[in-house]
């Protein structure tokens, strides 16, 4: 791809009937030739700003460039046509070698061009919508979340062929496969943007001393901004103590000393203001630390003991989506304490497993064996039920309303999202509903179905050092290949 830059300057925005800006005279430069990572909460802006980069909504400011932008994902006008047909109808201009070409980095094999797009995995589909994109050239690409429902195996092969490319704004929240692919990083603070080169583990490295030293800072200045007060107190009391000799029998002598108790007066009142001024100066200085601090406040969870060691056993499980075996020979013992965590490409039966342990109904031979009185608190890997209000959902579940709402809020959740519709919510802010209301139950095992679908970095993080700290029996499906590293303790391949 050519040089270009895109130029940000002074750009605001906020959504029709709001108040409150997601951005403000927001100021950058960007390279086209950059592979940028844009990373940042739930709720942040990133999927917004890729809109405004597009054109899509209205805003103010300037975006300066002769860039073209490509936006993944984007709608198959036709998913029930043939793959060959869909890359004509999508691109009608596009040289097919080289949507071939791609496909071969990408890792794809010719025989799925005479396949129906609709047949195609997930990680298939992500593929071929990447290798149509990037056959165009001098296109910038924005790349929204691609790594969503791909098992591990696929996003390595994504990592790996957009390594190899340049000219792109990938959003994703995962940090493994980020720091497989960028060189550079956008990151969505509270206050305003931050870009910096390298990937996201050296952004963190340089974040964590950033914060370390405005945390050091603002101890400095808190200490100061108290002993000003201190100072300014005893000021006012010493001045106070002056002026009040001015009251009472006026002798000759006070006649002759007039003149200098009121200079001695004026003087401390002067010392007294100056140092209010300078404490003002203090508090307005702290005032300007933390703007970029993310606080990642921790979370809480109170398994419960079972008075066996052995929670769930399935002995020589089989499970079946209609005549199709999709595994077999599964052994597997749930001892308290184990966070295990299960693996293997998409359709090999790990959601299928955690349903049967959790008492749904799967077609499958072999036994599931659980302990009696087991409890269990299962987060499913689907959101699209949640509809109506939290109250609801809290009454109907019987959670502790205000933890319910401490952990939510924990996770970056504003208390306006509290009023609305879950309908209405972000994909990431019902995942964070669903983890909420489970951290919320006492349980003595733990079922989580891709918990961290959409779910922003640093409530991953969150989530991460609350397993690590607690340790509570749990099994785990995610293809968040750092986090399931750092919190499972065994794992559990399903490919066969």
């Amino acid at each position: 791809m050519y040089m270009s830059l895109i130029d940000v300057r002074n750009l605001s925005f906020y959504y029709e009937g709001t108040y409150d800006y997601i951005f403000e005279n927001v100021n950058l430069q960007m390279d086209t030739r950059w592979r940028l990572g844009l990373i940042g909460r739930n709720g942040r802006g990133k999927t917004t700003f890729l809109n405004l980069l597009m054109g899509k909504m209205k805003y103010q400011g300037k975006i300066i460039t002769d860039t073209i932008f490509d936006y993944f994902p984007f709608k198959v006008p036709d998913p029930e046509k043939k793959v060959m047909e869909v890359i004509g109808e999508v691109d009608a201009n596009c040289e097919f070698w080289k949507v071939c070409r791609e496909m071969t980095q990408i890792g794809l094999e010719m025989e799925v061009l005479e396949q129906s797009f609709d047949t195609l995995s997930q990680g298939e589909q992500t593929k071929i919508l990447l290798a149509i994109l990037f056959a165009r050239e001098n296109h910038f690409l924005l790349i929204d979340e691609p790594t969503n429902h791909l098992d591990m195996e696929a996003r390595d092969v994504v990592r790996d062929y957009l390594s190899g490319k340049e000219g792109f704004i990938l959003v994703s929240h995962d940090r493994y496969f980020l720091d497989g692919c960028i060189d550079h990083i956008l990151a969505v603070n509270r206050q305003e943007f931050d870009i910096e080169k390298g990937n996201f583990s050296s952004w963190w490295e340089n974040k964590q001393r950033r914060d370390a030293f405005e945390r050091a800072e603002n101890a400095r200045l808190e200490k100061d901004i108290r002993r000003l007060k201190m100072a300014a107190g005893q000021a006012q009391r010493w001045a106070d103590k002056v002026e009040s000799t001015k009251i009472g029998k006026k002798s000759v002598a006070y006649e002759r000393n007039r003149d200098y108790v009121g200079e001695k007066s004026r003087r401390m009142q002067q010392r007294r203001k100056n140092l209010e001024h300078r404490q003002e100066k203090e508090i307005e200085a702290k005032k300007k630390l933390f703007k970029n601090v993310e606080t990642t406040e921790t979370l809480s969870l109170k398994p419960l003991t079972h008075y066996k060691s052995c929670l769930v056993e399935l002995k020589n499980l089989r499970i079946f989506y209609g005549e199709k075996e999709v595994c077999r020979n599964i052994n597997l013992k749930v001892n308290q304490g184990q966070r295990i965590g299960l693996k293997g490409s998409n359709g090999c039966g790990k959601s299928s497993i955690l349903k049967l342990i959790v008492g749904e109904d799967v077609p499958h031979e072999g036994q599931i064996l659980s302990a009696q009185g087991l409890k269990i608190s299962y987060v499913p890997q689907d959101t699209s039920w949640l509809t109506g209000y939290l109250k609801e959902f809290v009454r109907n579940y019987g959670l502790d309303e205000t933890l319910f709402l401490t952990l939510l809020r924990k996770m970056d959740f504003s208390r306006e999202q509290f009023e609305k519709p879950m309908q209405a919510y972000s994909s990431g802010q019902k995942k964070k509903v669903l983890l909420a209301k489970s951290l919320c139950q006492q349980a003595h095992l733990y079922v989580w179905d891709e918990p961290l679908n959409y779910i922003d970095i640093f409530s991953r993080m969150q989530i991460e050092n609350l397993i690590k700290d607690i340790c509570p029996t749990m099994i785990i499906v995610e293809h968040d290949r750092r986090f399931l590293d750092n919190v499972a303790d065994s794992i559990l391949s399903l490919d066969f």
